[in-house]
């Protein structure tokens, strides 16, 4: 292959065909096919693979991933309207279509009330002066029916609540973007959780250390750290997490060698160690069928496996909490991921999730939270990235994590400022409590009117008398919506 020379452009001048290097840590700048090179990439934000993936020559990339620690050449197949992203917002349009639209009616109740006072009070008018013949009196009647009546009462039921509790939300970590979502979060059925940077954390813990020779746990871990002790990646990062807490101390490392897409290798003590996955072991033509096939990655010398150190994603401490009050609250937890069935049915163990779907694709997403409408159940949909867009539209309500993405954040109704899944079951309470006093205040208001307005018009209640049951109107539904607080 010819030898390139490179230069910085701007994003909107690429074009397809065009070869682009892609050099460590940095993001995929468009879809295209990886021509040289090899390298793990974080797929986590698009496909919800919690691991990173292996991309080597012919492996398909995707715009706004991150390379790993190799470089890349690659070369783009699409751009514009035509790239995977852009897939993806066109399946947020076609959600936000499909969403069926609430309607708040007590503007227009109050609308027509003022309409049916005025009628009422001109019926009072033209019956006490056909009876009285005293055009004062009838002119009374009529002002004390126009008093009385409090369609602002009524128009102020709702917006009141909403405003309170728009506020309320904000101390309690809940951005509010579409505020009927957030009434409609009291009849959900279903709470489906995104697994990755939801549930879990999205960065790995060590799980369990496997010792296959003479070296003990605390050694293996030992020198897995100190041949990581300059590398970024998040395994790497697992490891010296581990051996932090373990008060473990890192060795000197030299003649350090990062192994695309394999692992890492580097001399400690005199001694050269490799680390990595199975594809370490099918480069040095090693097998683990005298040790163990695990999840993490495996510490080689001299052509034998010393130990392997078993990493898993960490799952978040409050999750399990907010699944047991959710189930409380009577609400099915379901979890959706882009990981391995092993790793979603572990979670799903853990956590007590009653349903769970693994290996979903960010295309298939949207799908699965239609199928949980076709069985008739209210959908909250729970996710941070990318890949989570679309659902996040398509549910009847949708809920981004704040340190999300943008483009999540944006397709959800509501914003939790922190990434605890308990606020979920706050959010839902605060739901049910908005609803209570928008239905205390409607009929308060309501019956009020029902019942004042045939009381002024058919009774000699003084104008005074009916501008004070006026303003005691409006102060009883102001109250009841600042009592939200309490609740």
């Amino acid at each position: 292959m010819q030898d390139f020379v490179t230069k910085l452009v701007p994003l909107e001048e690429l074009k397809i065909n065009d070869i682009v290097l892609v050099r460590p840590g940095a993001k995929i700048p468009a879809d295209g096919i990886v021509i040289k090179g090899k390298s793990e990439v974080n797929e986590s934000m698009v496909t919800g693979e919690s691991k990173p993936v292996l991309k080597e020559i012919g492996s398909e990339v995707i715009a706004g991933t991150i390379n790993g620690d190799g470089v890349l050449k690659v070369k783009v197949t699409k751009i514009g309207e035509e790239t995977f992203l852009a897939g993806i917002k066109r399946l947020i349009l076609e959600a936000q279509k499909s969403k069926s639209k609430l309607q708040i009616l007590a503007d227009i109740f109050a609308k027509y009330l003022t309409f049916i006072a005025i009628g009422v009070g001109s019926l009072s008018f033209l019956i006490w002066f056909l009876f009285q013949k005293d055009i004062a009196f009838a002119l009374e009647r009529l002002v004390t029916v126009l008093i009385i009546a409090c369609p602002h009462a009524l128009g102020l039921a709702v917006p009141l609540v909403v405003a309170i509790s728009t506020a309320l939300a904000v101390h309690h970590g809940f951005l509010i973007r579409n505020r009927l979502q957030l009434e409609l979060a009291r009849k959900i059925d279903v709470v489906l959780f995104d697994k990755t940077g939801t549930l879990t954390k999205g960065k790995f813990k060590v799980k369990k250390i496997i010792s296959f020779s003479e070296l003990d746990e605390n050694k293996i871990l030992q020198i897995a750290a100190s041949l990581n002790q300059y590398s970024q990646h998040f395994i790497a990062q697992g490891i010296l997490e581990e051996a932090k807490k373990r008060n473990i101390q890192i060795l000197e490392l030299k003649n350090f060698e990062n192994l695309t897409g394999l692992g890492i290798k580097g001399e400690i003590d005199q001694k050269t160690y490799f680390l990595g996955g199975p594809n370490l072991l099918k480069e040095l033509n090693l097998r683990t069928s005298d040790v163990r096939n695990i999840e993490g990655v495996y510490l080689i010398s001299d052509g034998k496996i010393l130990g392997a150190i078993e990493l898993e994603d960490e799952i978040r401490e409050e999750a399990k909490e907010a699944v047991d009050k959710l189930h409380k609250l009577g609400i099915k937890v379901m979890m959706i991921t882009g990981d391995k069935k092993e790793v979603a049915e572990r979670v799903a163990k853990e956590l007590k999730i009653d349903e769970y779907f693994a290996e979903i694709l960010p295309q298939e997403k949207v799908e699965k939270v239609k199928e949980l409408q076709k069985r008739g159940l209210k959908v909250m949909m729970v996710g941070d990235g990318i890949n989570d867009a679309p659902a996040l539209m398509q549910a009847d309500v949708g809920v981004a994590i704040g340190t999300g993405t943008n483009v999540a954040i944006e397709s959800s109704g509501i914003i939790l400022v922190r990434t605890d899944p308990r606020d979920i079951v706050s959010l839902i309470k605060l739901s049910k409590a908005i609803y209570q006093k928008m239905i205390q205040n409607l009929f308060w208001a309501t019956g009020y009117n029902i019942f004042m307005l045939p009381l002024a018009a058919l009774t000699n209640i003084p104008p005074a008398v009916a501008a004070i049951f006026m303003s005691l109107s409006t102060i009883i539904v102001s109250l009841n919506a600042i009592f939200l607080k309490k609740i």
